[in-house]
């Protein structure tokens, strides 16, 4: 298998979720933290992301779903989600946590709907990309330094 190729690829879909937006500077300082002793730390870190968001955004579906909207706990559940996307740098999706949280003071429940239809597209798009950095990541194993050989 051709590591090298695969790290390339690799390194295309990184720099492509950065160019479009997908991703901002934070998941540099996430990718800062990751050490030799914590090689699988973004990854992780990126897993426990998903697996809340989709709590969170199920908990906002419920919300929707209910004849009275409650506007307030609307806000609370995307301000916890939109903390998460920070946390990650999972620009597009704050973006639109962001202009929820809007329609949400506004109490207008069609802007709500349509930007958690957006949120959700943000959020599948960006799971598929990142996970296929990250299976890239896993086929091409660590890196390895080079090393003189002894004498």
């Amino acid at each position: 298998m051709d590591y090298v190729n695969i790290r390339r690829q690799a390194a295309s879909i990184r720099k492509g979720l950065f160019d479009q937006g997908y991703l901002d500077e934070q998941f540099y300082q996430l990718e800062d933290l990751q050490d030799d002793a914590s090689p699988n730390f973004v990854d992780e870190v990126v897993t426990l992301f998903f697996r809340d968001s989709l709590r969170l955004m199920a908990n906002i579906d419920q919300a929707l779903d209910k004849c009275a909207k409650d506007f307030n706990k609307l806000d609370v559940y995307m301000q916890q989600l939109k903390g998460s996307c920070t946390s990650i740098g999972a620009s597009k999706m704050k973006t639109e946590c962001t202009a929820f949280r809007d329609y949400c003071r506004d109490e207008n429940i069609e802007g709500c709907m349509r930007s958690f239809q957006k949120l959700k597209r943000e959020h599948s798009v960006l799971r598929q990309k990142l996970e296929s950095y990250f299976q890239q990541l896993r086929q091409a194993g660590p890196i390895e330094c080079a090393t003189r050989p002894s004498k």
